[in-house]
């Protein structure tokens, strides 16, 4: 079938991409589903960094690709073998396919699938294959989703069922932002009733976390970020604290305010320099985690003899330590019940055509998430 799809030819053009157009709309050729596989309508699709980070360079590509991570969509059509799907299933996707039968997905931990993740580093489905293609030869598939399409071919690993009374806008955040942010405070993090958490970069994946700490019962959340309109987002979240992440008194302040230093520090920026701030405002004992993505070059140093003497924890946290079957639908839940309003970090929706101007917004920090919404 032919559809029309943003396809990414080539990584660092130059800012504003509103003139550079990085994302060409390209009406391309979507083969059917092969085995394990499903066509989907996609129906919304966030706009999130790690997009970014495809276009601007900082994490390469196999290109062209299709790209797009984080989604919501319909099912169309099922692929053979994939009996536990039919047409109208509204899901959510996620960009890790798993496996389920790899040492890590045994483990439970889904995150670090490596079929999975070979797929991913290839361009490919989880099965190998390609289903995008364009006069002048195959495109690759973002994550396995390709989510700023009109339709998509996924492996049937790559999807979550949801329920139909859930706001297919809503739910595409559950993809990459609920899942990354909430997940790293609940499952790598696992903080209890009463402990403190700094969260360091105020995005769409850091309010997540700031919203699952606040779930989780933390006694003190401190919102920390270069920008101070995100430090009122996050206070209405249910942070406790903010601090503008330029102060050169922020390490003493919060050492001073949290007598010693904060039980768990999660670095979501995707700096160095953010993880050093994280490092150093986590107390004797404590977790400093990083969840930000940097790009593939960035360096950190910590004080070795800290992680002995103080008995610290330095944890990475990749899709929130995610099992994606087990997670979305929990999170979902507690937003259906009112304790995780993940709707308070949609900032704005459009169309398709406008994705180089929605990514300028992003890059700008304007939005927490913009939300692509596609036509039926």
């Amino acid at each position: 079938m032919r559809i029309r799809s943003a396809i990414l030819r080539q990584s660092g053009l130059p800012r504003p991409y509103a003139n550079s157009r990085p994302l060409s709309i390209e009406t391309v050729e979507l083969a059917p589903p092969g085995p394990g596989e499903v066509l989907v309508r996609i129906a919304a699709a966030g706009v999130c960094h790690s997009d970014l980070s495809g276009i601007n360079g900082d994490r390469p590509r196999p290109l062209p690709v299709a790209l797009g991570h984080e989604a919501s969509a319909v099912v169309e059509e099922v692929g053979a073998g994939v009996d536990d799907l039919r047409r109208g299933d509204p899901v959510v996707m996620s960009f890790v396919p798993t496996c389920g039968t790899c040492a890590f997905c045994a483990e439970g931990r889904a995150a670090l699938c490596e079929p999975g993740n070979a797929a991913n580093g290839a361009g490919t489905l989880l099965g190998g294959g390609r289903r995008f293609s364009c006069d002048d030869g195959s495109i690759n598939h973002h994550c396995g989703v390709c989510a700023f399409s009109e339709y998509s071919v996924v492996h049937r690993r790559s999807i979550v069922k949801i329920g139909p009374e859930i706001s297919l806008v809503h739910a595409a955040l559950f993809g990459c932002a609920v899942m990354t942010g909430v997940g790293t405070v609940m499952n790598t993090c696992k903080v209890r009733p009463g402990q403190s958490v700094a969260v360091i970069g105020l995005g769409g994946v850091g309010l997540s976390a700031v919203l699952g700490a606040v779930a989780s019962g933390a006694g003190r959340v401190i919102a920390i970020d270069l920008n101070p309109a995100k430090l009122a987002i996050a206070k209405d979240l249910g942070a406790t604290d903010g601090f503008l992440a330029a102060d050169p008194d922020l390490v003493p302040q919060i050492r001073a305010l949290t007598g010693g230093g904060v039980d768990h520090a999660i670095e979501l920026a995707g700096a160095a320099r953010a993880f050093e701030t994280a490092y150093a405002i986590t107390r004797r004992g404590g977790m400093t985690v990083t969840g930000g993505l940097p790009a593939p070059t960035t360096q950190f140093a910590v004080p070795a003899v800290s992680l002995v003497a103080e008995e610290r924890i330095v944890m990475g946290a990749y899709m929130g330590s995610c099992v994606p079957s087990r997670d979305i639908p929990r999170y979902l839940a507690l937003f259906q019940a009112g304790k995780l309003p993940v709707d308070k970090l949609l900032s704005s929706t459009g169309p398709l055509d406008g994705i180089n101007e929605a990514f300028d917004r992003l890059d700008r920090g304007e939005v927490i998430r913009h939300v692509i919404t596609m036509a039926a």
